[in-house]
C-alpha cells in the first residue's frame, strides 16, 4: 500500500490538522446527499459539504508549497493512513440521525467562524487569504445550523429529545478544539489563540441552545487524541472507502 512520509514541521501539522478537518467533515456531510429528510436540505448540505472540501483543498495546497517536494492535495488526502490524520474526533463520527448530523455542524462551526475570523490577521499572508474566503462560508454554516437546531429542539418531543440525545453524545468531543496550537505559532501570529476563542463559542452556543431549549451538557472529561493522530476505529472505516480507487490505481485520473 502506498503511503507518503511527511518532513514534519508545526507549521506544516498545524495546516494539515485543519484541512483534515475541513476534508473528514465535508465527507461525513456528503453522505447526507440523497438521504436528507429534505430535498432543500440535501442540496444545504451538499453545498456545505463542497464548501468545506474548498476549504480543505486551499489548505492541503499550502501544505504542499509548505513542504516543497511537489506533493498535491490529492497525495495528502489519498496517500496518508489514519495515524497521519489530524483531524478533530467529533468529525470522524458516524452521522447518526439529523439531529445528531446537525447539531456537530452547529458545534464545529461555531467554533470555527471565530478561528478563520482570527486567521484573517495572520501574520502568514496565505493563512489570511483562505481565511478571508472561509470565514464568509463558515458564517452560513453557523446560522444554517443554528437555525434547524433550534427548529429541532423547540418542537416536538420527539425532535426535542433526539437533539438533547446529539449534544450528551457529542460534548465530550468539544473539549479537543481547543487543544492550544503550538505556541511560537501563536505568539508570531501565525495561528490564532483558541483560548481566545473560547469565550465566543461558549456565547454562541449559549444563545442557541436557549432558543432551542436545550440545556448544555456539562463539562466534565474530554475525549481527544485526533490532532495526535490516536483516532477511532471509524476514520479507518471512512478513508478505506474515500481511498479505495487511489489505493487500488495509484495515480489514475479521470
Amino acid at each position: 500500500m502506498t503511503t507518503i512520509a511527511l518532513a514534519e514541521t508545526p507549521l506544516l501539522n498545524a495546516v494539515l490538522a485543519r484541512a483534515d478537518d475541513a476534508l473528514v467533515h465535508a465527507h461525513r456531510l456528503s453522505e447526507w446527499v440523497g438521504q436528507a429528510p429534505m430535498i432543500e436540505e440535501d442540496l444545504a448540505l451538499g453545498n456545505v459539504a463542497l464548501d468545506l472540501l474548498g476549504q480543505a483543498r486551499s489548505l492541503y495546497q499550502y501544505a504542499g508549497a509548505i513542504e516543497g517536494v511537489g506533493r498535491s492535495e490529492d497525495d495528502y488526502a489519498y496517500l496518508r493512513d489514519a495515524p497521519r490524520f489530524g483531524n478533530l474526533l467529533m468529525l470522524e463520527q458516524p452521522n447518526g440521525d439529523f439531529a445528531c448530523t446537525i447539531a456537530r455542524l452547529f458545534l464545529h462551526s461555531a467554533f470555527l467562524h471565530p478561528w478563520w475570523q482570527a486567521a484573517m490577521a495572520s501574520t502568514d499572508a496565505t493563512l489570511a487569504a483562505i481565511a478571508a474566503k472561509a470565514e464568509k462560508e463558515v458564517a452560513y454554516h453557523v446560522r444554517h445550523a443554528g437555525e434547524w437546531l433550534i427548529r429541532l429542539g423547540d418542537g416536538t418531543e420527539e425532535s426535542h429529545r433526539r437533539a438533547a440525545d446529539a449534544l450528551d453524545r457529542l460534548w465530550r468531543f468539544t473539549g479537543e478544539m481547543f487543544t492550544p496550537d503550538d505556541a511560537d505559532l501563536v505568539a508570531g501570529g501565525v495561528l490564532p489563540d483558541v483560548a481566545a476563542i473560547r469565550p465566543v463559542w461558549d456565547a454562541t452556543v449559549a444563545r442557541v441552545l436557549a432558543e432551542a431549549t436545550l440545556d448544555r451538557p456539562g463539562d466534565g472529561w474530554m475525549q481527544t487524541g485526533g490532532r495526535r493522530g490516536v483516532h477511532t476505529e471509524s476514520l479507518g472505516h471512512m478513508l478505506a472507502v474515500m481511498q479505495h480507487l487511489q489505493r487500488a490505481y495509484p495515480g489514475a485520473t479521470w
